[in-house]
């Protein structure tokens, strides 16, 4: 009877990642897709960046940045606006957080750039809706 019990809570421990849902992402007019997960990268200085200023910047500089996702662009790669430009941003699946983002909505997103020989992008750790 002690053998059952526990493999019937070894079994229940194990299997329950496998019911986990995941909600929330950007909302494409064209392709709406879905994920969450919990966590992500606080900037410590709130500071603001533009996307304009995020191009002179060091690579793997921490930024955050107010604007908008306008279209996704492949599986993680999104293209963001602000005021001062466009920029590529990558955003993993687990950063949506079960939140749903439309090209309306404007958004703070906080992580690392990633600077290559002729382009920037901004590998989001942290995304999240703000009013106005």
């Amino acid at each position: 009877m002690k053998k059952n019990a526990a493999l019937l809570a070894i079994v229940a421990l194990v299997s329950t990642p496998v019911f986990a849902t995941h909600i929330g992402g950007f909302i494409d007019p064209n392709a709406p897709t879905t994920s969450t997960q919990k966590g992500g990268f606080v900037n410590p200085n709130g500071a603001l960046t533009t996307v304009k200023q995020a191009q002179n910047m060091a690579d793997n500089a921490w930024v955050t940045m107010h604007g908008n996702i306008e279209k996704r662009v492949g599986d993680d790669d999104y293209l963001f606006r602000d005021a001062s430009g466009v920029m590529k941003v990558e955003i993993d699946h687990k950063r949506w957080e079960g939140q749903t983002v439309a090209p309306a909505d404007k958004v703070e997103i906080q992580g690392k750039l990633d600077k290559n020989y002729n382009s920037v992008e901004l590998d989001v750790k942290q995304i999240r809706k703000i009013q106005g």
